[in-house]
């Protein structure tokens, strides 16, 4: 069935304009009156240090939703008071945060002015509160472990969503939320299960099995109290964990009832390049690639690695069956090579030509040249060849050109439906390289205006961030660890050995020499096993990993990998199959071409710039939300399912809400959201009773995140 989305990038309404923007909600006009509070867009998240506060912090900068962040371990912090949450502004009482984030159900001592403060804002204006991890104990509506509970390693452990998790804040998952077990050595995550306090109002969102009972406890729940509200997690994590990958849109959406600035998606593209050409192949004997520079031995020959027509008429199939698309990034210059050396035959350009609507299309370069400095390969590793002056020697920007022209014109010639702004240079040459080429190609930004790029493919594990070079954009790309230079499982393997053991064991030693960077394998894998017992599972997570952390990077690999043994499609299928036992049918992967990628990365660092740059207000009244921005900027925005603009539904359906980004505009944007969105808004009440401090929970060890592996020769 086919679940993914790819025509459009996060994007409505794209204009340029003015600064205001209203979302109105019907039947509620008239309740937006003198007497109604005004509500911030922001959240205050309220951090001991600890992972917890840590990653739902790294989710709200995510998505764009603007927040405040009190550090309660410094001596220099703001207090919070009454004065700190609350004000008035024209007249009208002011809530300046919509949602508050603590580190437990109560971090300060006992009877705290600060907790006494926070309880009175929370009832007062309906504030919602996330105790990010806290002991189960009465106080947070659970009775304490040892009555019939359990507190310790939940490692494998795999909760569920309940129903009222389903029909509530977390209905965009299928139900299932494994816990991760990576190390039988390392304790990855320590948990309270227990069931609700007598008496409570309290409703599990997130349950699993109770050790030894037949009774389920809560991992996520909500507690209803004294007039306020809290959402509380009784399991600790750090960001990078699938555990609260999977469940950080839901504490969001929960938290802001589902009415908040920013918006997120889960995305995967796939690269595929070299396509027409053909890859060097991996020498299991000599330890290098013959064809590579730096694989210098005089008798090693050449092995290339080329897909055939049955390997694309297999891609055609594969994506059939996926409802995935594949970005062919490729260079022309392997099929018109092909053809004069084998009387004008090319079946493996035929077969593409003839499917060419079947995926998309990139312009990789025509030979897929170096395009940076002139390589001097005498010396291993290759140096930029210099001038007499001593300067660097660098490829012409007529040369640059020319690869980018010749290639695109065979592409047009033959019917590829290409984007002509888009560019993969070959192994991201012209671009800045470290140590050998520590700038650009001064050439490299002319020749890209001459052709009209805009978007110009760059490898994230160099260079993470966007940049401009001449008139374009960068796209990082994530380099996937299956080897540009293996087309069988058995080369992989092999290679991988060489770079990830010692040398005792046989390896070239590399992760002894770069242990920040490099970890060692404790064995050699097995040739026969160790491609689908330990590669496939380790790159599936890491690509799962940014699938789930609204990163819309593609990630890239060789058209070697669908030939031969076709070695990257188990990776791929691992990602998809995992996804889709997580996710429920309204929240699909989606799968966008790079250009809709870089203006989805652009889009977002423009509106990181302005949230922290203060320019930014917005807030609710009632049925009301108001934005204001420097004029033309693409504000990210989410609200709930049935939100109307002007009759017609705003943004895009996406995980059970409706996001999108809009530009500010002269007239007011007016969205009206069904008035069962729209909860009761508190105008007042007295002070709380002194709220105590928590017991002790104990420390549980939480790893630090999977760490993206970069592969060696990952040049695309």
């Amino acid at each position: 069935m086919k679940r993914i989305l790819g025509t459009t990038p996060l994007t409505t309404g794209l204009t340029t304009g003015a600064l205001l923007a209203a979302l109105v909600l019907p039947g509620t006009a008239a309740r937006a009156d003198d007497a109604a509070p005004r509500v911030d867009l922001r959240v205050l998240v309220v951090t001991d240090g600890g992972p917890a506060t840590d990653a739902i912090a790294a989710e709200l900068d995510a998505a764009g939703t603007p927040y405040t962040e009190i550090d309660l371990t410094r001596a220099d912090r703001p207090v919070i008071d009454a004065g700190y949450l609350a004000d008035t502004v024209d007249g009208r009482n002011r809530a300046k945060f919509q949602a508050v984030v603590l580190p437990n159900d109560n971090p300060f001592p006992v009877n705290s002015p600060e907790m006494t403060a926070l309880a009175h804002y929370e009832r007062t204006f309906d504030i919602p509160q996330v105790d990010a991890y806290t002991y189960a104990r009465p106080e947070a509506g659970l009775q304490y472990p040892i009555y019939g509970g359990y507190s310790g390693s939940v490692d494998g452990t795999l909760a569920q969503v309940t129903s009222a998790g389903r029909s509530g804040p977390f209905g965009y998952l299928d139900g299932a939320v494994p816990f991760e077990d990576n190390s039988a050595s390392v304790g990855e995550s320590y948990a309270y299960l227990s069931t609700p306090a007598a008496g409570a109002d309290f409703t599990p969102y997130v349950d699993a099995a109770i050790p030894g009972t037949t009774k389920r406890g809560s991992l996520v729940g909500e507690y209803r109290h004294d007039g306020r509200r809290e959402l509380v997690v009784t399991f600790v994590y750090n960001q990078y964990q699938q555990q609260f990958r999977l469940l950080a849109r839901g504490i969001v959406a929960w938290m802001t009832g589902g009415v908040h600035l920013g918006a997120s998606r889960n995305y995967f593209a796939v690269h595929v390049d070299d396509v027409l050409a053909a890859d060097d192949r991996w020498n299991s004997t000599l330890n290098c690639t013959p064809g590579d520079v730096d694989c210098t031995d005089p008798h090693a020959t050449p092995d290339p690695i080329r897909m055939t027509s049955a390997d694309v008429d297999h891609a055609v199939a594969w994506q059939d069956t996926r409802g995935f698309t594949l970005d062919l990034a490729y260079n022309a210059a392997g099929s018109v090579d092909f053809r004069e050396d084998n009387n004008g035959a090319d079946p493996l350009a035929d077969r593409l030509v003839a499917t060419r609507d079947e995926f998309r299309w990139i312009n990789h370069t025509y030979t897929h040249a170096f395009l940076g400095c002139e390589q001097d390969t005498t010396v291993v590793p290759w140096r930029c060849a210099t001038l007499p002056d001593g300067s660097v020697k660098w490829v012409s920007r007529q040369a640059v050109s020319d690869e980018i022209a010749l290639n695109r014109v065979w592409g047009q010639t033959a019917g590829l439906p290409l984007a002509d702004d888009e560019l993969v240079t070959g192994e991201h040459s012209g671009l800045r390289v470290l140590p050998q080429q520590s700038a650009d190609n001064p050439h490299l930004g002319p020749a890209l205006a001459d052709n009209g790029i805009t978007w110009l493919a760059s490898d994230n594990s160099r260079e993470p961030g966007q940049r401009q070079v001449g008139p374009a954009t960068t796209v990082p790309r994530y380099p996937m660890n299956v080897f540009y230079n293996a087309g069988r499982a058995a080369e992989q393997v092999d290679e991988y050995n060489w770079i990830y053991t010692s040398r005792a064991q046989g390896g070239s030693g590399i992760c002894e020499d770069n242990p920040a960077t490099t970890t060692c394998l404790p064995a050699p894998l097995d040739p026969a096993t160790g491609y689908a017992q330990h590669i496939v599972p380790l790159e599936r997570q890491i690509a799962l990993g940014h699938v789930l952390a609204n990163d819309p990077k593609p990630h890239f690999i060789h058209q070697s990998n669908l030939a031969e043994d076709r070695i990257a499609y188990p990776v791929l299928d691992g990602v998809l199959d995992g996804y889709d036992a997580l996710f429920a049918a309204n929240t699909p992967v989606v799968n966008l071409r790079m250009k809709a990628i870089g203006q989805e990365l652009r889009q977002r660092a423009a509106w990181r710039a302005a949230v922290q740059g203060g320019l930014i207000t917005a807030y609710r009244v009632g049925g009301t939300v108001t934005i204001e921005g420097p004029g033309g900027l693409a504000v990210p925005a989410t609200a709930p399912a049935g939100t109307l603009r002007a009759g017609s539904a705003f943004g895009e359906s996406y995980a059970g809400v409706r996001s999108g980004w809009t530009s500010l505009t002269g007239a007011a944007l007016t969205l009206a959201l069904p008035s069962a969105a729209v909860p009761a808004t508190g105008t007042g009440g007295s002070a709380p009773a002194p709220v105590s401090a928590p017991a002790p929970a104990p420390a549980a060890r939480v790893p630090e995140g999977v760490a993206d592996a970069v592969p060696p020769g990952s040049g695309g």
